[in-house]
């Protein structure tokens, strides 16, 4: 019986060995700088973007090595910046899950040209998009898209034109049809509100006063902390503030409109995607949340429409998931990804 202990210890030292010894290796192979032509930058590279209007800079960031998992974070606003996908930080290294930070064309930490052809235009979006993959060497044996709000709207259209180079999606707290996103706000959402409020913020947006500090704050009392990010306001994350405050309205307001009540008198308004879902062919996640600024059953539809889809409910969470409900959001991406890579979807 001594005998049987010990060689059942035994074993168990060498599993333990084994395991440690291939989650080194792994680790290792994860930070590996070897054959990375980004490391004195960090993993920043400033990618050149050739339009009809000449060649402009955009910003990207590597994180990590994984020859098969390569996450492409598209933000959201539009017009606000990479950071608020910090988060990220928190969860995809440990995961092994090489992903790359980038700012569009407009955002603060790539070139802001005042011109509209560039700055409001979702079809050239669409092609900065696919030349910042073809830069950083994605394709479909490893490419991953995740497009949160706005990013998951560029998403979309991206896999509409290109998913050939997808290996998977992932829509973020958007939905297919910016018509029906005004639609909740306006039989669901509004009527919940003090209409009191509800009227001066809606007056105040006949008046084109958006930047009106009352507007802002009328915003951020009564219809942000409940939507957007379901926090008080003084507990909102700092890459959540840092990245808002960054935010180009000469690129918000012309494709969203002065604000997330809504997408109204913008160049996004009657955009709608939702007829052609089923042309989506690549595994897809779609994500909503509880006290979303969109019906996340809207979301859930979703990932029946297209192909090969699944959905990731964040109970807890309004439009940024990734904050209200962290854990569910980042383990639900990652498993996703996973199963993708293993092809378990």
């Amino acid at each position: 019986m001594t005998r049987f202990f010990v060689l059942l210890a035994s074993l168990i030292c060498l599993i333990a060995t084994s395991a440690t010894a291939g989650n080194t290796t792994q680790t290792a192979s994860y930070f590996d700088n070897s054959h990375r032509t980004d490391v004195l930058t960090g993993g920043v590279r400033m990618i050149t973007i050739h339009t009809e209007k000449g060649d402009f800079k955009v910003w990207t960031k590597r994180v990590g090595n994984n020859p098969t998992i390569k996450v492409l974070l598209l933000h959201g606003g539009p017009g606000a910046t990479h950071e608020y996908f910090e988060a990220a930080d928190s969860y995809f290294p440990g995961a092994s899950v090489e992903y790359y930070y980038y700012d569009q064309l407009g955002s603060a930490y790539s070139d802001q040209p005042d011109d509209p052809a560039l700055i409001n235009s979702l079809p050239r979006y669409v092609e900065e998009v696919e030349q910042v993959r073809k830069a950083l060497g994605l394709d479909k044996n490893n490419f991953f898209l995740l497009g949160h709000s706005w990013g998951g709207l560029l998403a979309i259209e991206y896999a509409l034109k290109y998913q050939q180079h997808l290996k998977g999606l992932i829509i973020s707290n958007m939905v297919s049809s910016i018509p029906d996103y005004n639609h909740y706000a306006e039989t669901v959402l509004m009527p919940a509100m003090d209409q009191t409020v509800l009227k001066e913020i809606l007056d105040l947006e006949k008046q084109g006063k958006y930047d009106d500090p009352r507007y802002e704050e009328l915003l951020m009392t009564y219809y942000y902390p409940q939507h957007v990010l379901h926090m008080l306001p003084d507990q909102w994350p700092e890459p959540v503030v840092r990245s808002f405050a960054k935010i180009n309205k000469k690129v918000y307001v012309p494709m969203q409109g002065p604000s997330e009540m809504g997408s109204h008198n913008a160049i996004l308004e009657k955009w709608d995607r939702t007829a052609d879902l089923p042309k989506i062919v690549v595994p897809t996640l779609t994500i909503g949340g509880r006290y979303d600024t969109m019906d996340p059953e809207y979301m859930k539809m979703m990932s029946t429409k297209v192909k090969h889809g699944r959905f990731l409910y964040c109970p807890n969470s309004g439009h940024m998931a990734m904050y209200d409900d962290q854990k569910i959001y980042f383990e639900g991406v990652i498993r996703f990804l996973k199963d993708v890579d293993a092809r378990r979807f």
